[in-house]
């Protein structure tokens, strides 16, 4: 892949992001910009490994008939990352903000994501227990108004082998899901569940279509 030389606040980014699942929850309000009150509403989206991923989604004036528990939604947006530093260190979330959701008939997941941006920190390639190469790396991806989301990624197999090879300041566009991973982390001496959320990298798309 051709290295960049562009820098990385000199291209513009890309964040799509179609889903389709289950409202899992009722909208809570989160928070107020400009004004405008927002609300996030979980959304269970069925793998076809029969996993469930739940994101958490970042609603304004939230259609109580739509979001009803159980009713399928269908819905188009941006992935947005920001530090919350209100706890003890600073954990970043991850949530998508909804430009457009309608009622879905059909209730099947969908869960489909294409990313534009720059690394941000040297990608890191590992092996499983079992040999299995995965690579973890770290997207910037632009905003208008001069700002950013940074977002987790992790490749599988020979396209981790691949994104072992690039380096801080490339620039990739890339199509894949957004994920969430339950874990444990100790603390206090208890194992306490999280939820990690991250992109898994389906494919990388020509970065000759990115433009400065």
């Amino acid at each position: 892949m051709r290295r960049s030389v562009i820098p990385m606040d000199e291209f513009r980014g890309e964040n799509k992001i179609v889903l389709r699942g289950e409202a899992a929850g009722q909208p809570v309000r989160s928070h107020q910009n400009h004004g405008v009150d927002y609300y996030v509403v979980p959304l269970r989206v069925p793998r076809l490994s029969g996993v469930d991923d739940v994101l958490n989604l970042v609603v304004d004036h939230p259609d109580p008939a739509l979001w009803t528990p159980g009713q399928w939604v269908g819905v188009q947006g941006e992935v947005r990352s920001y530090n919350n530093r209100t706890g003890q260190g600073s954990k970043l979330v991850i949530t998508v903000l909804v430009r457009s959701a309608q009622q879905s008939e059909e209730e099947e997941g969908e869960n489909r994501l294409v990313l534009a941006g720059a690394l941000c920190r040297k990608p890191m390639l590992r092996r499983t227990p079992l040999g299995r190469e995965i690579c973890d790396l770290l997207l910037a991806v632009n905003r208008p108004y001069g700002r950013a989301d940074y977002l987790p990624c992790i490749a599988w197999g020979s396209l981790a082998a691949h994104c072992g090879g690039l380096d801080v300041g490339d620039k990739l566009r890339l199509e894949g899901r957004l994920q969430s991973r339950k874990y444990h982390k100790l603390m206090d001496g208890e194992q306490v569940e999280r939820t990690a959320f991250e992109i898994s990298v389906m494919n990388l798309l020509d970065s000759a279509e990115l433009q400065p």
